[in-house]
C-alpha cells in the first residue's frame, strides 16, 4: 500500500471515532440583558459569509420566559440571527428547524437559492444555544455502559440513576425543567417571528424539527404560510420498533439481490447470526455488542454509510469482527459527547414517553436482526420528572397548512411509511414526495442537487412541489471504506508508534547509562 493512502487511511480512522468530538458546534454563551422584558430582541448587523458570498445580517439575542404557564418565570436568553435574502422585496421569511433533539439550531447554512427570495431565521433551541445549557456529564459518563455490553440491565439501570441524578442538579440549579418541551419551543420562534416584525412565516424543518413544525401549526395555524418538512417525524416516533427496523434491513438485503442476483450475499442472516453471537475481543480491543449495534444503527440512517456496516457484519459473519471492534471503539469516543443530553431527554420524554409501560420488554428483540437498540438505549434507561406535553399535542391533529413530506425510502431515523399513513390524511392541503433510495435528512441535502432546489423553490414560490427532476438512483452497495481494513491498519500504526516509543526510550537509557559509566579523563 503506497505511503499516502496509509495516511488517507489513518486520518479517515481518526475522523471517524472523534469527529463528534471535534466538529460539536461552540456556541457562544447569550445572556439576558438589564432591563429586558420577555419578547425582546436585542441584534446588530452583523455578516453572515456563505459559499464565498457575504450577506447581510442581523445577530442576536431574544429574551423568553423559562415557562410561559408560571407567570413568576426567570427570563433566558437563546441567539437569534436573519439573513437577509439579497431582494429588495423578498417573500415570506423562511425559519428552519434542524434535527435532534439536544443538537444546535444555529448551524444551518443555507443555499444561495434559498436566499435569492427568501430571508433565513435561524432561532437557537433552548437548552441547546442559549442559557442555560442542559448539559448532563452525569450521562455522559455511564452511556458507554459498565459491564462489557451497554444494553444489559446493569448498565441501563446506571444510566437512568445517572439522568435522574442530572435532572436533580439542573432543578437545585434554578433550572425549571417543565419549561423544556416543544410548545415553549414553538412560543420561542413565535416571539423571534413577532419581534423581527413578520406576518406570516415559512418552516423548512429537518427530522425532530418536524414534529416542532407540526405542533406550531397546530398552536399558530394563522403565523404559516407553508411547511416544508424532509425527515418526517409524527407523534410517538421517538421511539424506533424492531420489527421496523428489521423490516428496513430486509428492503435492503432485497436492494441488494436485484443489484447482484444470486451472488448477493445473505445480509440478514449474516447480521442476524453475528448479532445473536457477536465476539467480545479482537486482539487486545475489546467488543460490545450493544455499542456494535447501536452505531450501525445510526450508520444505517444513510445510503453512503449503510454499506461500511454491511461489510463490516458481512466480515465478522465469515470469522473477521475487526470492524465490529473499530464500531465499538468509535461509540466510545462519540456517544458521550453526541448531543446535548438533558435537553434531549426533556424533549423527548415530555413528547412521547408514556410512564409504567415496560420499554426494555417491548424493546428487547431476541432473534432479531437488529431490532431496536438506540430505542433500547433511551427508554429502557428513562428516568427523567414527567412534564408531558398537553394531550392534543401528543397526536396527529389537521391543518390547513401548505404542508410539503419529503421522506426516504430507506430512512431509518424516519420511516416514510409513517408519514404517509399517520400525517398526510390530517393535511387538508398537503404533499408528500418519497425518494427511492434515500435515507435520512443528509442524503436529501447530499444528491440530485438540481432536483432538490426545484422541489422546495416550487413549493416555497407556489405551493406546488415540482419533483420532475428526480430521477432513480439506484443503491451501491460497494463501502467507500472498510472498517475491517481501517482497523487492521489502526492496530498496526497502534503497534508501530509503541515499538517507536520504546525504542526512544531505550535509546535515551542506554545514551544515559553510556554517560555515568564512561570513566572519567584523567588530567
Amino acid at each position: 500500500m503506497k505511503p499516502k493512502m496509509i495516511v488517507i487511511l489513518v486520518l479517515a480512522v481518526i475522523l471517524i471515532l472523534a469527529g463528534a468530538i471535534l466538529f460539536r458546534p461552540t456556541n457562544r454563551a447569550v445572556t439576558v440583558p438589564a432591563g429586558a422584558h420577555a419578547g425582546e430582541a436585542f441584534l446588530t448587523v452583523c455578516t453572515v459569509r456563505l459559499g464565498g458570498v457575504n450577506y447581510r445580517a442581523d445577530c442576536g439575542t431574544l429574551v423568553v420566559p423559562e415557562n410561559r404557564s408560571d407567570p413568576a418565570s426567570r427570563l433566558i436568553a437563546i441567539p437569534v440571527k436573519r439573513i437577509h435574502s439579497a431582494l429588495a422585496g423578498p417573500a415570506e421569511p423562511i425559519f428552519h428547524l434542524s434535527g435532534g433533539p439536544g443538537s444546535s439550531n444555529m448551524s444551518f447554512q443555507p443555499p444561495a437559492w434559498l436566499l435569492e427570495n427568501h430571508d433565513i431565521v435561524l432561532v437557537g433551541y433552548r437548552g441547546v444555544d442559549g442559557t442555560p445549557k442542559l448539559d448532563c456529564p452525569e450521562f455522559s459518563k455511564t452511556v458507554n455502559g459498565v459491564d462489557g455490553n451497554v444494553l444489559s440491565p446493569a448498565s441501563l439501570d446506571a444510566m437512568g440513576a445517572a439522568m435522574s441524578a442530572c435532572a436533580s442538579r439542573l432543578q437545585a440549579e434554578g433550572v425549571d425543567l417543565a419549561g423544556y418541551t416543544i410548545p415553549e419551543v414553538v412560543e420561542d420562534m413565535e416571539s423571534a417571528r413577532t419581534a423581527l416584525g413578520y406576518t406570516r412565516i415559512d418552516l423548512l424543518s429537518e427530522s425532530y424539527g418536524t414534529r416542532v413544525a407540526q405542533i406550531y401549526a397546530d398552536m399558530h395555524p394563522g403565523s404559516l404560510l407553508r411547511s416544508a418538512m424532509i425527515g418526517v417525524n409524527p407523534p410517538g416516533h421517538f421511539l424506533w420498533h424492531p420489527q421496523v427496523v428489521d423490516d428496513q434491513v430486509g428492503y435492503y438485503a432485497e436492494l441488494w439481490k436485484q443489484a447482484a442476483g444470486p451472488a448477493a450475499p445473505d445480509l440478514v442472516g449474516a447480521m442476524r447470526s453475528v448479532n445473536a453471537d457477536m465476539p467480545r475481543r479482537w486482539l487486545f480491543l475489546p467488543i460490545d455488542p450493544g455499542k456494535v449495534q447501536n452505531m450501525a444503527f445510526v450508520m444505517l440512517y444513510h445510503r453512503t454509510t449503510a454499506p461500511i456496516i454491511f461489510d463490516a457484519y458481512l466480515a465478522a459473519a465469515k470469522g473477521d469482527p475487526s470492524g465490529l471492534a473499530l464500531m465499538s471503539l468509535a461509540y466510545d469516543l462519540m456517544m458521550p459527547h453526541m448531543m446535548t443530553w438533558g435537553e434531549f431527554f426533556a424533549i423527548g420524554c415530555s413528547a412521547d414517553f408514556q410512564p409504567g409501560r415496560d420499554y426494555r420488554a417491548e424493546l428487547t428483540a431476541p432473534g432479531a436482526v437488529l431490532g431496536s437498540p438506540m430505542s433500547l438505549l433511551i427508554w429502557g434507561s428513562a428516568d427523567w420528572p414527567p412534564n408531558p406535553i398537553p394531550a392534543e399535542y401528543r397526536q396527529v391533529q389537521p391543518t390547513d397548512v401548505e404542508t410539503l413530506l419529503i421522506s426516504g425510502s430507506i430512512d431509518f431515523s424516519t420511516p416514510a411509511q409513517f408519514a404517509q399513513e399517520e400525517l398526510l390524511p390530517s393535511l387538508r392541503n398537503g404533499q408528500s414526495v418519497v425518494i427511492s433510495e434515500q435515507g435520512h435528512v443528509n442524503d436529501f441535502w447530499g444528491f440530485q442537487a438540481a432536483a432538490r432546489q426545484r422541489l422546495l423553490t416550487s413549493f416555497f414560490d407556489t405551493g406546488r412541489a415540482d419533483a420532475s427532476l428526480y430521477r432513480y438512483l439506484p443503491m451501491d452497495f460497494k463501502p467507500a471504506m472498510r472498517f475491517p481494513v481501517l482497523a487492521k491498519i489502526l492496530v498496526a500504526v497502534s503497534f508501530l508508534l509503541v515499538c517507536g516509543l520504546a525504542w526512544a526510550i531505550w535509546a535515551i537509557l542506554r545514551r544515559m547509562t553510556r554517560r555515568t559509566t564512561q570513566p572519567a579523563k584523567q588530567p
